[in-house]
């Protein structure tokens, strides 16, 4: 597939590595386990967002939008980086932020929080949980045309089928990858949220390789219908030839835990175990619960011993430090 007819800025040069876990697969005594470490992508801190907006901020320029408006968690890594991009070329940036914990919004706080008002957000609207974000936005962006602005609306996690080019580009990348590295990956694992980054790389490597979703917020049914509407849509602005069957959407709801966001004693265990054995760090909303997945797939022997896995790395790690007592509870200080 041609993706260079595309519209796209860069904020990303050349591939992001793929590492051996070596300590990690010898602890787990298999399967062996890579990483893409997407963490490392250029723009702020980094993470899966940066592929996703390469190719909306793209849009939004040849819309000639001077304001970005884009929604998510109180600590959501999707706003501190589009807000990132928005700084990069120019334009303000203004974020609708759901509290899905009462009470949980504290405008002085760490982590991403703190992120957005260094990088220069334009303002901040925070909503109840449950509330129809997608709604909000509108209306912001119906008061902000009032005055003369011209808004750019980007969903939750950028995943719609602009934003979604990005991870059918990574699925390219880790072909050529896998190819230099002589490398056959039987299987991928990613964490599953707004689902932009799971059906892209469907909708990039099809059957070829099974890409293996740990959802962090919905059921299984849920997701897999989410997964699988957005792959097809992508795959139908790509014109590809078939649809995508749903299948091959291969979705695991059983760490997600009280809640989106909410820790669990499997994911203190996945975080504190891959800085530990990997000095990788993972954060408590999305890599950490995947991670938490994989490691008990292992367990459970869902993955053969001599398999290939490749964990996506999505980045986040910011939000670690608003987690330090939870990560924390079992070290003296």
């Amino acid at each position: 597939m041609n993706l260079a007819k595309y519209k796209r800025r860069r904020y990303i040069y050349g591939d992001s590595p793929i590492e051996y876990l070596k300590n990690l697969s010898e602890k787990l005594g298999g399967p062996n386990i890579f990483i893409k470490r997407d963490d490392k992508l250029n723009l702020s801190v980094g993470g899966n967002k940066v592929r996703k907006l390469e190719f909306l901020m793209a849009d939004a320029l040849e819309q000639n939008a001077d304001t970005i408006i884009t929604c998510g968690a109180i600590q959501s890594n999707h706003c501190a980086l589009t807000l990132s991009a928005a700084v990069k070329e120019n334009l303000k940036c203004q974020l609708v932020l759901e509290e899905r914990v009462l009470n949980s919004y504290d405008p002085k706080a760490s982590g991403n929080n703190f992120l957005y008002h260094l990088l220069g957000v334009e303002d901040i609207i925070l909503v109840e949980k449950g509330s129809d974000r997608m709604a909000e936005m509108e209306k912001l962006a119906d008061n902000l045309k009032k005055k003369g602005r011209k808004p750019y609306i980007i969903p939750a996690g950028g995943s719609n089928p602009v934003g979604t080019l990005g991870y059918v580009a990574c699925g390219q990348e880790i072909l050529k990858q896998t190819f230099e590295m002589n490398l056959n990956i039987d299987k991928i694992v990613v964490a599953s949220g707004s689902g932009g980054t799971q059906s892209g790389l469907l909708a990039s490597l099809g059957a070829d390789i099974p890409i293996v979703g740990i959802a962090v917020s919905r059921d299984k049914d849920t997701q897999t219908n989410n997964v699988w509407t957005k792959a097809n849509e992508v795959a139908k602005k790509l014109k590809l030839d078939n649809e995508i069957e749903k299948e091959y959407v291969i979705v695991f709801d059983d760490y997600i835990g009280e809640g989106y966001s909410l820790p669990t004693d499997a994911m203190i265990e996945a975080v504190q175990m891959v800085a530990r054995e990997e000095a990788i760090l993972l954060d408590p909303v999305y890599t950490g619960k995947a991670m938490s997945g994989l490691i008990d797939l292992v367990r459970k022997g869902y993955f053969k011993k001599d398999e290939n896995i490749l964990f996506i790395h999505t980045g986040g790690s910011s939000a670690l430090f608003v987690y330090t007592d939870v990560l924390l509870k079992d070290v003296s200080i």
